[in-house]
C-alpha cells in the first residue's frame, strides 16, 4: 500500500500548492474546504481504488487512442443526402415568409467532432478542472472527452444532412501569440475558425439556395483585436454572400439578393460596427439531466412566448457532477440517445410560425443519429396562412404519449 500513500499524498500536496492561500487568511481551513469537497473526495476515493487494484492485478492504465463509438450512436449515425437542398424544395407558398418564422434544424456545440484530445483544458473552466487535468490526466481527460463531444459529423456532412444553425463557442489559447482562433468546448478543436469558414463556403457554392445561420457566441479569451480579426475574416470569406441585419430574410428576397450567410454575434461593440452581423439569437438551454424535465422547461418557455425574430429551442440535455458520479460508465452520447424517442415525439408536435407557443429554430446533439432534422423540416408542411399552433387538445394527446421517465 505505500505506493497507494505516496501517490494519494503528492495528490493532496499538490492541492495545497495549488490552492495555497494568501498571507493573512486561514490557510488550514481554506486549503481543507476546497480538498475536501465533494468533488475532491470522490476523485481521491477512484485513485485509491484505482492504485488497489494497480497493485493486485498488475493492470497498467493506458490512454486510448480516440474514444470509441458506442454501438448503437455508430449504428445510426449517417448522412441523409436528401435533405441537402431542402430549402430549395420548399413550395412557393414559404418562399415570402421570414426564416425566424420557419422551422429550421441546427446543431448544438456544432464543432465537438474535431476536439482535440491532447489540448489543454480552456481558460473558462473552473480551478478545480483545471487542477485536476493537470495533476490526473490519464483519468480526467478522457472523462472531459466523453461529456464533451455532442457532434460526430463533419460541419459540410450536417449541412448535406439539412442542418441550417451552426452553434460556434469561439476561444483564443492562453499563451498563443499566433492570431489562430478555434472553437472550444471544454477543449479546444484540431481545426481553426478560418478553415471552417472556407468550408462551408465551399459546400454554399454547391448549393446556392440553401441559407445558412452562424451563431457565434460564448468567446473564451478573446480580445478586441482578435474580434477584429474573426469579423474581417468572416466578412472576407463570404463577402457579398453575407445578409445585411436590415433585410427581411425570406427565402425569395436572399435568393434575389444572392445572400447566404445570416451571421449572430454576441459582441455589442462590433454589431455596432458592421451592418452584416446580427444580434445574439436566444437560445432557450434547459440544463437539465432528465427529458421530461427539459420538456417541461421547453413547454414553460413556449407559454412565455417566443421571441419576435431568430431563436432557438435546445432539445439537448446537460450533464452535472451528480450525474457523471452516478453514471461512470455513462457518456453524452448515452444520454442522448435515451431521450431521443421521448424528444421525437415532443418535436412532431410542435408548429412553426410567429403566434405566440411556434417555434423556430431546434437545436440538438448528434445531429443524424435519427430522423431528427427530417423531423425539424417537415414541420414546415403545417404552415398554412394564417398559421395555427398547437391547440390545449393537442398538448393533452401529446402528454400522454409520454413514457414515465
Amino acid at each position: 500500500m505505500k505506493p497507494c500513500i505516496f501517490v494519494l499524498a503528492r495528490f493532496f500536496s499538490l492541492t495545497w500548492s495549488v490552492c495555497k492561500p494568501e498571507a493573512g487568511t486561514r490557510p488550514l481551513a481554506l486549503c481543507w474546504e476546497i480538498v475536501l469537497s465533494k468533488a475532491a473526495c470522490v476523485v481521491a476515493d477512484k485513485l485509491l481504488t484505482f492504485c488497489c487494484n494497480y497493485l493486485r492485478e498488475g493492470t497498467p492504465y493506458e490512454v486510448p487512442e480516440h474514444i470509441p463509438m458506442e454501438g448503437p450512436l455508430q449504428t445510426f449515425v449517417h448522412v441523409c443526402h436528401e435533405n441537402g437542398q431542402w430549402m430549395s424544395r420548399l413550395p412557393e407558398k414559404l418562399w415570402d415568409i421570414p426564416l425566424y418564422n420557419l422551422a429550421l434544424p441546427g446543431s448544438h456545440d456544432t464543432m465537438t467532432y474535431c476536439l482535440d484530445k491532447s489540448s489543454a483544458v480552456s481558460g473558462n473552466e473552473s480551478k478545480l478542472v483545471k487542477f485536476l487535468s493537470k495533476c490526473l490526466p490519464c483519468i480526467v481527460h478522457p472523462i472531459i472527452m466523453k461529456w464533451s463531444i455532442t457532434q460526430v459529423l463533419t460541419v459540410t456532412e450536417q449541412l448535406e444532412s439539412g442542418v441550417r444553425y451552426l452553434d460556434f463557442r469561439i476561444a483564443h489559447k492562453a499563451n498563443d501569440p499566433s492570431m489562430n482562433l478555434y472553437f472550444v468546448h471544454m477543449v479546444y478543436t484540431t481545426v481553426t475558425v478560418q478553415d471552417i469558414l472556407w468550408e462551408i463556403l465551399r459546400w454554399l457554392e454547391t448549393h446556392p439556395q440553401e441559407v445558412v445561420i452562424i451563431a457565434c457566441r460564448n468567446f473564451d479569451g478573446l480580445t478586441k483585436r482578435h474580434h477584429n480579426h474573426l469579423v474581417a475574416c468572416i466578412k472576407s470569406v463570404f463577402q457579398c454572400k453575407l445578409c445585411p441585419r436590415n433585410v427581411v430574410p425570406t427565402l425569395r428576397t436572399m435568393w434575389h439578393l444572392g445572400h447566404q450567410v445570416i451571421v449572430s454575434y454576441e459582441e455589442e461593440v462590433e454589431l455596432e460596427k458592421h451592418c452584416e452581423l446580427w444580434p445574439p439569437i436566444p437560445y432557450w438551454w434547459g440544463n437539465k439531466t432528465s427529458t421530461r424535465a427539459l420538456i417541461r422547461y421547453l413547454e414553460r418557455m413556449k407559454r412565455m412566448g417566443r421571441p419576435g425574430k431568430f431563436f432557438v429551442a435546445g432539445i439537448n440535455l446537460t450533464e452535472n457532477l451528480r450525474y457523471i458520479l452516478v453514471h461512470p460508465f455513462g457518456s453524452l452520447k448515452k444520454m442522448t440517445l435515451q431521450s431521443l424517442p421521448c424528444l421525437k415525439i415532443w418535436i412532431k408536435q410542435q408548429y412553426p410560425g410567429q403566434k405566440k407557443k411556434c417555434i423556430n429554430i431546434i437545436a440538438g446533439d448528434f445531429i443524424g443519429n435519427n430522423d431528427f432534422v427530417k423531423d425539424v423540416i417537415e414541420l414546415n408542411t403545417k404552415i398554412n396562412p394564417p398559421l395555427h399552433c398547437q391547440s390545449e387538445l393537442e398538448q393533452i394527446a401529446f402528454n400522454s404519449q409520454l413514457p414515465n421517465l
